[in-house]
């Protein structure tokens, strides 16, 4: 059964607070994130992104702070903030032994979910995978596993979904790829925390990004508001170039609508 929708803001942290005995990974992180909203948490390694999701899936107690997703409290209604949320770590989660398909129908039926094998095809269909769909995941490229980890963490249909470094290690191809498949996330009214280490990332998905530093958060806005913060630019006469990006795909050609 899925938890219904709550009023206010998806996700609510203030004052999270954590440390390691002398270590003080979090220390007293603010931030709201509004429900349907793409949500960029960014930060090098070691600033605390991984941190602060753990304690908002409930696998970490903070030292002290608030924090409630789906207007429930992570500390005293942990099991219904469990209910309300998908976590997808930085590596994907699958059965290479397995299909894609057969993969998708086992995460339904551990969740007791009705029709398993129609709830697997429409996310196969939905992630552009159902011609890959009877294939060992073994086959899979680094993008389509990683649209089919994310696939299954929508079985139930969780409102809000945390991407802990998604694309790490991932080649640019399968990079765009799963920037599509969380856009259509947000599109469809899940609610998406994505943290990351890449400005790219940040500037092409994310409603609003807030930066990580320190344990901190530094700064927190839209990309335009962010922008602002710096001198406006100074208008010259530029040839534009084309970017490394436009390079790759001329190249080798955008096969993302094939795989």
């Amino acid at each position: 059964m899925s938890i219904p929708a709550a009023q206010g803001p998806a996700i609510h942290v203030q004052g999270l607070e954590k440390s390691y005995k002398e270590l003080h990974v979090l220390r007293g992180v603010d931030f709201d994130v509004a429900r349907g909203s793409i949500f960029a948490l960014l930060g090098s390694n070691g600033a605390g992104k991984t941190t602060v999701v753990r304690i908002l899936a409930t696998l970490l107690k903070a030292d002290a702070g608030t924090a409630g997703v789906n207007g429930f409290d992570v500390a005293s209604q942990a099991a219904d903030v469990r209910e309300s949320i998908s976590l997808t770590g930085q590596f994907a989660a699958v059965d290479e032994i397995l299909t894609g398909r057969e993969n998708l129908v086992l995460i339904a039926r551990l969740r007791h979910l009705k029709e398993p094998g129609a709830i697997a095809d429409e996310l196969l269909r939905r992630f552009s995978l159902t011609e890959a769909g009877s294939r060992r995941v073994a086959t899979y490229s680094g993008g389509m596993r990683r649209r089919l980890d994310i696939s299954m963490s929508l079985i139930g249909n969780p409102p809000v979904i945390f991407l802990d470094e998604p694309t790490t290690g991932l080649d640019p191809e399968a990079r765009i790829e799963v920037w599509q498949a969380i856009r259509e996330l947000a599109a469809g009214g899940t609610t998406v925390l994505l943290t990351t280490q890449y400005l790219d990332e940040a500037e092409q998905l994310a409603d609003r990004i807030a930066i990580l530093h320190e344990g901190r958060i530094i700064v927190n806005g839209t990309l335009a508001e962010l922008k602002a913060l710096l001198p406006p630019a100074k208008v010259e006469y530029i040839e534009k170039q084309p970017t490394l990006e436009d390079v790759f795909f001329a190249v080798v050609g955008d096969t993302t609508k094939t795989k």
